[in-house]
């Protein structure tokens, strides 16, 4: 493993304010990667996504109660901490934001670049929010990408597995693993993925949806 790779690893917090598909699988699936991250030698980079307390600079349209305090990930609350089981390390970098995107008004760019680190693995939450918008982000700050599909998550499968064949789609070079298979890579055994090679290469139409995720889904585990 090269000193270009690190791993981002994308608001897996505490806040339990809305119910995520397979959320305990998730969470297994990235202990398993922090890991071997973390005896490989790779660095990890965490965010936070942090909602003021007092509703200051909030993103337009941001939920509020009545008192115009936001209703999740608020600050000086155990719900913006990230997962006991997950929880950063000394050497590990935490970067908090308040958009969704893991590069807008922070400094991630600069530390990533400023580190030599070319390579993003990539996983989290949520895969239709702050994943989705972190990794066009990333691409737009010429990064190598790579994505877990089974250490991500959203609130239903249907805008879990749309937002991976978005991505797909769309990112040149994107190369999407399931968490066993990116552990096989990462101990240099033969290992499948899908990677993009060509624009639009899952589209499909709505009726055919079902059908593409089968596709995309036995792409990530055939034989190599």
């Amino acid at each position: 493993m090269t000193n270009t790779t690190a791993v981002l690893v994308i608001d897996l917090q505490k806040e339990d304010g809305f119910a995520l598909e397979r959320f305990d699988h998730v969470v297994a699936n990235a202990a398993s990667l922090i890991k071997t991250a973390r005896g490989l030698g790779i660095p990890l980079f965490y965010t936070r996504h942090i909602n003021d307390a007092q509703g200051r600079n909030l993103a337009p349209g941001e939920p509020v109660d009545e008192h115009g305090k936001p209703t999740s990930y608020l600050a000086g609350t155990p719900a913006i901490e990230i997962i006991d089981a997950l929880a950063p390390q000394a050497g590990d970098v935490v970067i908090d934001k308040q958009r969704y995107s893991a590069f807008h008004g922070t400094r991630l760019a600069q530390m990533l670049h400023s580190r030599g680190i070319r390579h993003l693995v990539v996983f989290g939450v949520l895969t239709d929010v702050c994943v989705m918008t972190s990794l066009f982000d990333a691409y737009q700050h010429d990064f190598q990408l790579s994505l877990v599909s089974d250490a991500c998550t959203a609130t239903t499968l249907a805008a879990h597995y749309s937002s991976l064949l978005i991505l797909s789609n769309w990112i040149y070079g994107l190369e999407i693993y399931s968490t066993a298979q990116l552990l096989r890579h990462w101990r240099n055994q033969p290992a499948s993925s899908v990677r993009t090679l060509e624009p639009d290469h899952l589209a499909f139409q709505p009726e055919a949806f079902i059908e593409a995720i089968h596709r995309f889904e036995n792409r990530l585990a055939r034989d190599c």
